[in-house]
């Protein structure tokens, strides 16, 4: 057994699963994906909801495979996309340090995929248990250009959607704005 790579595996997977859950139901906290949806229009992650709802998949998902230690390889490229996206709409102009709302912590979170595509989830896991030799460098290097494109991807589809027209202002309904200086003007000739 392998408990290093099992802990790594249950604690950052876990985690995923739950951030996902934030955006896909809702929970711990999260603002599902309605509200995950307007915070990513003001990304200029367009259609905001879409988008929620693909990161949150990604990250609940890849987290559950993660977590089980099954097809690593496609957990960590689903991870690692969502995560150079979060760097690019949100934590590269911070700079690296993550007491500014900078980008490392994204980083580390790719880090661990990345190692565990390359080492494998170790035992137990269902990668293990069914034989899968899915791991090693290139599977490791394979994840990476997978997360890549998946990032280049979401910022294509948010760059190729129009921003919503902005709303109008309701016009102020001026018989009701006008009736109570017309009854005052009433009362006071009577």
């Amino acid at each position: 057994m392998k408990f290093g790579r099992l802990i790594l595996r249950l604690i950052v997977g876990g985690y995923f699963v739950g951030h996902g859950t934030q955006k896909l139901f809702g929970w711990f906290g999260g603002h599902g994906p309605e509200g995950t949806g307007q915070f990513f229009e003001s990304l200029g992650l367009r259609p905001g909801k879409r988008h929620a709802v693909a990161a949150g998949t990604a990250e609940a998902g890849g987290g559950t495979l993660l977590l089980l230690g099954a097809a690593t390889p496609f957990a960590a490229s689903a991870l690692t996309a969502t995560m150079l996206t979060a760097i690019n709409r949100v934590h590269l102009k911070n700079g690296p340090w993550v007491a500014n709302q900078g980008y490392e912590y994204n980083l580390v979170l790719i880090a661990v995929a990345l190692a565990l595509a390359e080492t494998g989830p170790g035992s137990p896991s269902i990668d293990d248990a069914i034989g899968a030799k899915w791991h090693g460098p290139k599977w490791a290097f394979r994840s990476l250009v997978l997360g890549i494109l998946g990032a280049v991807g979401a910022h294509i589809v948010a760059e190729s959607t129009p921003a919503p027209e902005p709303q109008p202002e309701p016009a102020a309904d001026t018989d009701a704005a006008t009736e109570p200086q017309a009854e005052a003007e009433a009362a006071t000739t009577n």
